[in-house]
This record gives C-alpha cells, sequence and structure tokens, in this order.
C-alpha cells in the first residue's frame, strides 16, 4: 500500500489521532538517530524508531501511540503476490483421539462348474454295468414294476473340486438333470440324498441328508434346479461328495440320464463368495 492509497483509506480518520492508540502510517523519511517522519491518517507525525529497526521511505508501519508519543513498532510485510504452498505433513499430526476406521475386506465372487467324475446306480449290492460303464452309468430310483431285482439308487461324485474353493462362501448351487424313458410319462419329482463320498465306493454310498429333486416328466431337462446352499457348503467344507436319488419304497421310479448317455447329466454349478 502506497502512502496515498493508504491516505485515502483513512480519509475517515483524519483529526482522531488522539483517540487511536494503534495505527498504521507511511515512513516519509528514513529513520535516523532513533526517529522518523510518517503520514498517519493523513497528518504528519515524528515517529520513535527502536534501533533495531530500520525504517525506509514508503515503509508501511505499525505504530503504537502512548499518551503524545508515537512509536514505530514493526515494518509491516507486504501482501503476498502467490498464494503459498501449504507445509507437508510431517507424519507428527496430533492425535485426535479417533481410531483409525478400518479397511474395508475386499470381496471376490464366482461361480465353480463341477461336472461329475462318475454317475452309477446302486442295486442288489453291487454298482451296475448292464449297459454304459459303470461310473457313467445313468441314474435311477426304486423299482422297475414287476422287477425282480431290488431298489435303486442313483449317484453322482464330484471329487476333489468342491474343495478346491476351501474358505469360501456358497450363496447358492443349481443342478442339471434330465429324465429318460422309465416310469409313467407325468412328471415325477425324485428325492434327493446327500452323499458322504466324492468318488464311487466299492460298497452302498453312506445317504445322508434328503430334499425333493427337480419334478420333471419323460424327456424334460432342467439346467437350474436349486438345491440347498448347506449342501453345496458341505462339499465345499469336505464333509459330504456326492447326491443320490433314493426313496425308501419302490415308486415313484425315475429315470436320469447319466454321464453315459448325456455330458451334462448332474453337473453342478457352485455360486461363492470370499472376503480378503
Amino acid at each position: 500500500m502506497s502512502g496515498s492509497e493508504y491516505s485515502r483509506g483513512n480519509v475517515g480518520n483524519l483529526g482522531k489521532l488522539t483517540t487511536q492508540t494503534a495505527l498504521v502510517g507511511v515512513a516519509q523519511s528514513a529513520s535516523a538517530s532513533g526517529a522518523c517522519a510518517a503520514s498517519v491518517a493523513g497528518l504528519s507525525v515524528i515517529l520513535r524508531v527502536p534501533p533495531a529497526l530500520t525504517v525506509a521511505i514508503g515503509d508501511l508501519l505499525l505504530i503504537v501511540r502512548r499518551r503524545s508519543v508515537y512509536y514505530a513498532v514493526t515494518v509491516l510485510p507486504a501482501a503476498p503476490t502467490v498464494t503459498p504452498t501449504p507445509a507437508a505433513p510431517s507424519g507428527n499430526e496430533p492425535d485426535t483421539g479417533d481410531a483409525t476406521p478400518p479397511t474395508k475386506p475386499t470381496v471376490k465372487t464366482g461361480t465353480l462348474v463341477c461336472v461329475p467324475v462318475a454317475t452309477a446306480t446302486y442295486r442288489d449290492g453291487s454298482w451296475r454295468s448292464d449297459g454304459d460303464p459303470v461310473n457313467g452309468f445313468d441314474t435311477y430310483q426304486g423299482r422297475y414294476a414287476g422287477s425282480s431285482f431290488g431298489r435303486m439308487t442313483g449317484c453322482a461324485f464330484y471329487g476333489t473340486k468342491p474343495r478346491s474353493l476351501s474358505g469360501a462362501t456358497v450363496t447358492k448351487a443349481t443342478l442339471k438333470a434330465k429324465r429318460l424313458s422309465g416310469g409313467d410319462f407325468a412328471a415325477r419329482t425324485p428325492t434327493l440324498r446327500l452323499v458322504s463320498q466324492s468318488t464311487r465306493p466299492g460298497g452302498a454310498p453312506t445317504l445322508n441328508e434328503s430334499t425333493s429333486g427337480p419334478s420333471l416328466a419323460v424327456n424334460a431337462t432342467t439346467t437350474s434346479f436349486t438345491i440347498p446352499t448347506a449342501w453345496a457348503q458341505a462339499m465345499v467344507d469336505g464333509t459330504r461328495g456326492g447326491l443320490a436319488m433314493s426313496v425308501a419304497s419302490d415308486s415313484p421310479y425315475i429315470h436320469f440320464a447319466g454321464r453315459g448317455s448325456w455330458s451334462a447329466a448332474w453337473t453342478l454349478t457352485i455360486y461363492w463368495r470370499r472376503s480378503s
């Protein structure tokens, strides 16, 4: 601020020096012998200048008045022409007392398609092999009317693939199935069982939990029948290994495709998520 600019800004203060104690003025002379001349509120006054303060003509001065004596306190700096750059954080910021919020976990999701390593049907103490290879055999439930053979249990075994998701949470699981000729043509619902073994055992499969399977007429197909989430989770966790269709009575007699007659038979799709 020049002397003329300061004078214009202080027109309202003319003649009011006797009522002010902190003032701003413009040096009209350099400091010498502990004094200098200055323009304050449009009036010329003589200022006392401390020995450590050097005043040049035109300097903007902060002035303190004590009674009738005026003292130059300091030279006011000019306004900055560039906005100062904020100081970089020191890393030692004061503790506000607020705990740092925890990092949000990363959630991954996906699907795993599990084709059975074997499909087979157990009857009368052995696994049927009177057609397709024993590990690609069609799956049957119940007993064909008038048959002298025993009731059948059709199974699908999924090997170790579900366990590749160990630690993941299953959110959904779907099954593909196709009904072939056998029994009446109306839609029939098999009873699904959860099997302990993940590969075909030498003897009878170990049957556990049960639920209703897909209701299909002959030659009908489903690719998205939902099985209980807990069942697929048990396969992922390694406590169960396969599925079966089995009833304690002769009916309903139902024939589902196995791997040998339909490549997608009993394919299980597991939907999962995992946090890290």
